[in-house]
């Protein structure tokens, strides 16, 4: 089928959760209550890195309402350390303080106010010690090391490179070389170099970190705002020794994650809480805590390209250092996919690429939107028009000479590129090169690929009843992604079964089947096919019993919308289940389980792409940028729903707005100066520019269904880039440094050196930029 020949995929019907978030009848973890509910608060630390010499909680224990006081001595009989990627993250701090913030105790109280002011009673007694805030002083020979020991490996690493073990603050390293990258640069006749920093930052979704546990007699039972349930839920079993069918994850509606709700974050505090006082206890964080609890890995990149005279890119080499903080979390995977994706889509036939994932004593990194692709997108996109400019190329011109057509190897070793991005650059720039612009304006495009899908492990049950209606059972989590709308559509399209017949039940690891995670815009590719694959298997099974019904061959029977016919007659499928059982509302059930193999068992799942264009016009008195127009292009295969594709385009090239002109968590020495709501800026409505244009590319050459892939990420990655070589070409500035905020741009245009804040500058000292001419 071509797009727009389907009954219900590839149509923009209402959302399935829709009526009940706009009418505040969605229920999220923190709307729920369980009988006899205790609070947890937590006293964090007030040092970057110490030694801890004792707690007292005497007097704590007496405060009114405090039921419990937890800390890291408390933790015997149980496993108390954690990670999906690395076991290195402690439940409570044990021995010491990694990060200023880190949860030294935990106070359980019958309500949280009491929880709350039973903080101030805990006495705590620390050693401080000399600390690394910053990548070039966990590097420095001799620096304090964050961890002195080296931890297991966790069971859901995601990618095959060995954990690092040496005594040092690498959490991981990643190297990747093809070609002869020394021989193409020495034989180059152009080549650009430069170093550029991507900013540490927070994801923001509205909905803060919060976790209810209940252990009791019967096992664990967890209410969280998690993507990832069962890698949770892994976590949750091997912490307490328990089997996985005695620990159970229930994921109600969740506000918003954008990669910092991945993994597992503070359902093992919270469980732990409940462990010791043998009743619920909620933990609910405010949204300066969540921001001390996960955050992206910021970057610096030394990066250089070649080129030969007409423009054809010869080799790259790339030296990637990431912030990853105190704990692993997820960053031991962002530093393979930041090596990965630093190539982009296009032919590049020589490349070296170091990345080193770097233990610091700041707020521990993890997932965040485009991971990988967002820190390295904006150092190679910057370079490509440089690199223009030096050859007197057009910059789009330049970019279409060296992007990979579909099915070439952009990468040995990774499934060929899936995309038609040479026509996905014309279709941006025949959108948005509609008019000359005036003088002071600058318009710039930018590509992306991203090794997207992560591994396509997923599995669903789909049960057909004796009314026609249907249930789509499924592990996926709902966070505003619109996962539960496409399966419905996909379901309904299948079964030929009106759309509000189809009902999704999610997520509750008790009930529905593995899942191996909500994230790198899998869910539509994998959980979507795995439902497609389902429904095929209840027809295959319906089909079988009418056969059987009509004495006949099941090949003798049509397939048709809702049923099958034989012999001038159609019989819907609640006729089949009634004929074959005898009874009115008997039902069946049809599986599907994918894993990596057939079409599937090359990675990635797919390239999820990005190519983005915008227009600038720039205060050169204030040095403030205004978007004026967005244009993106969303590559995914097939839109199954149209209006929500567009919307994660357009939300995933805002987030690349906030990160690329104001977005940025600032330390001043050891202390996080604007992790609040007030300080921490992201982008307002009024920041969106007047002209959007959202564009699909809908060619159906994915691995999911109806030849759909991913979306969702890519029209983030570009963005940051296409804003730096927009004020270049509005104004001749170069800024290698993110966020362009005011003050770094007006600095820029008059030549200056500032002191701007980085986590790469010397412990407790302002880094400085070079001008922009470097």
């Amino acid at each position: 089928m071509k797009p727009g020949e389907f009954r219900f995929v590839n149509h923009s019907v209402p959302r399935e959760d829709g009526l009940a978030k706009v009418t505040g009848r969605a229920v999220f973890t923190s709307d729920i209550r369980l009988e006899g509910m205790a609070y947890a608060k937590l006293l964090r630390s007030p040092f970057a890195h110490a030694r801890i010499l004792s707690i007292d909680t005497a007097e704590a224990l007496r405060q009114p309402g405090v039921i419990a006081v937890l800390s890291g001595s408390d933790l015997h009989g149980i496993d108390p350390y954690y990670g999906h990627a690395v076991k290195d993250h402690p439940l409570l701090a044990i021995g010491k303080v990694r990060f200023l913030g880190e949860p030294v105790a935990a106070i359980v109280a019958e309500d949280e106010r009491s929880a709350y002011e039973a903080l101030e009673s805990v006495r705590v007694d620390y050693e401080e010690l000399p600390a690394v805030l910053d990548v070039d002083s966990a590097l420095a020979e001799g620096a304090p090391l964050v961890h002195e020991i080296a931890y297991r490996t966790g069971g859901f690493r995601g990618f095959d490179d060995p954990a690092s073990t040496q005594p040092d603050n690498i959490c991981q390293k990643i190297h990747l070389d093809w070609g002869d990258a020394a021989a193409a640069f020495s034989g180059a006749a152009h080549t650009v170099e430069g170093e550029f920093f991507f900013p540490m930052a927070y994801a923001y979704a509205m909905e803060p970190y919060v976790a209810i546990a209940d252990y009791n007699d019967d096992g664990l039972t967890v209410y969280s705002s998690a993507q990832h349930p069962f890698i949770v839920r892994n976590d949750l079993a091997k912490i307490f020794g328990l089997a996985l069918n005695r620990v159970r994850l229930i994921i109600p509606f969740v506000g918003g994650g954008y990669g910092s709700k991945s993994y597992t974050k503070i359902e093992p505090l919270t469980a732990v809480c409940s462990w010791k006082v043998r009743r619920p206890v909620k933990l609910q964080l405010s949204v300066e805590e969540a921001m001390l609890t996960t955050r992206n890995d910021d970057a610096r990149v030394r990066i250089r390209m070649a080129a030969d005279r007409e423009g054809r890119f010869l080799g790259l080499e790339a030296t990637i250092h990431l912030n990853t903080g105190a704990y692993a979390e997820n960053s031991p995977l962002v530093a393979r996919r930041a090596a990965n994706r630093v190539i982009g889509p296009y032919r590049i036939p020589n490349a070296k690429v170091d990345c080193y994932a770097v233990y610091t004593n700041t707020i521990p990194a993890s997932s965040f939107r485009g991971f990988g692709a967002t820190q390295v997108t904006f150092p190679r996109e910057s370079q490509i028009d440089e690199l223009a400019e030096r050859l007197g190329r057009d910059p789009v011109e330049l970019r279409r000479k060296n992007l990979a057509a579909r099915g070439e190897t952009i990468h040995p070793g990774l499934r060929p590129l899936d995309a038609d991005l040479p026509g996905d650059l014309s279709m941006l720039v025949e959108a948005l090169a509609e008019r000359p612009l005036p003088k002071g304006h600058g318009r710039a495009v930018g590509c992306s690929a991203s090794d997207a899908g992560s591994d396509p492990v997923s599995s669903a049950v789909v049960q057909v009843y004796g009314d026609g209606s249907v249930s789509v059972v499924m592990g996926t989590t709902e966070m505003g992604q619109g996962s539960h709308t496409v399966v419905r559509q996909i379901a309904a399209e299948e079964m030929g079964a009106v759309i509000e017949n189809v009902r999704v039940v999610s997520c509750d690891t008790a009930i529905t089947p593995f899942d191996r995670s909500t994230g790198a815009s899998r869910s539509t590719t994998t959980m979507g096919r795995a439902v497609l694959e389902a429904c095929r298997d209840a027809i295959s099974q319906l089909r079988n019993m009418a056969a059987d019904v009509l004495k006949t061959n099941p090949e003798n029977l049509v397939l048709e919308g809702g049923g099958i016919a034989f012999q001038g007659r159609h019989w819907r499928w609640q006729d089949v289940l009634r004929e074959f059982f005898g009874l009115p509302d008997c039902s069946i059930i049809g599986r599907a389980y994918l894993r990596k193999a057939g079409d599937l068992a090359m990675l990635p799942l797919f390239w999820e792409i990005g190519c983005t264009g915008v227009e600038v016009s720039v205060d050169t008195e204030t040095g403030k940028i205004h978007l004026d127009r967005l244009v993106t292009v969303g590559d995914v295969g097939l839109a199954i729903h149209p209006a929500m594709a567009e919307g994660q385009d357009l939300g995933a090239a805002t987030m690349g707005l906030g990160l690329g002109l104001s977005e940025e968590l600032v330390y001043e020495g050891q202390q996080l100066v604007n992790g609040n709501l007030l300080d921490y800026r992201v982008p307002r409505f009024s920041d969106l520019p007047l002209q959007v244009d959202l564009l699909l590319a809908q060619n159906q050459d994915g691995t999911g269904p109806y030849g759909a892939k991913g979306g969702g990420e890519g029209s983030l990655n570009p963005v940051p880039a296409c804003l730096a070589n927009a004020l270049y070409s509005a104004t001749g500035a170069r800024v290698r440094r993110l966020p362009l905020t005011p003050e770094r741009v007006w600095r820029a245009l008059r030549g200056r050196t500032p002191e701007l804040p980085n986590s790469f500058g010397s412990s407790g000292v302002r880094p400085q930029e070079k001008n922009s001419g470097r």
